[in-house]
């Protein structure tokens, strides 16, 4: 069978890693690899007690994850669900669906996460106090996406700083 641009295997690919603090994960960007440009797909792996990403919620982006192995709890708004290999969750954008997934067990968490890729996205970091500005493609590479990342409290009029004439 010949080789395809548009198909990869697993076992192919190799894992990044990201570390800050209580932030700590492994992926592998299907997408990323590929080149896709209007899709996310990556495989994740967290640690105990770890998350892979802060409290967040899109403003255009929908997000869907899909539990492969060990234990976690989504802390969606308010509340905290715990999930298990099977669980599937669809993350609309907005306010209402700010979450964090964290491992909540003493085995690695392993989850697909999916999204749309519509840019710019606007993604808001509720516990932070922060706002995040992506845009430009998805994948890696010279056309790497442009990221501005802003507090909140930093709220300026509309035309403050333009000139009067």
């Amino acid at each position: 069978m010949s080789e395809s641009p548009n198909i990869m295997h697993e076992d192919t690919m190799q894992w990044t890693e990201a570390s800050q603090g209580k932030f700590r994960y492994r992926r592998k960007s299907f997408t990323r690899a590929l080149g896709a440009k209007m899709l996310g797909f990556s495989l994740y792996e967290v640690p105990p007690g770890a998350s892979a990403f802060p409290s967040h919620f899109h403003c255009a982006n929908e997000e869907a994850l899909y539990v492969l192995e060990g234990e976690g709890t989504l802390r969606l708004g308010d509340n905290e669900i715990p999930l298990h290999k099977g669980h599937f969750v669809t993350l609309p954008p907005g306010a209402g669906n700010a979450h964090r997934l964290i491992n909540s067990s003493s085995r690695p968490l392993k989850y697909i996460c999916v999204s749309t890729a519509v840019l710019p996205d606007l993604i808001v970091y509720p516990d932070s106090d922060k706002i995040g500005v992506f845009g430009g493609p998805i994948s890696g590479g010279p056309d790497r996406r442009p990221t501005w990342m802003f507090k909140q409290t930093a709220d300026v009029g509309y035309f403050e700083g333009e000139p009067d004439a």
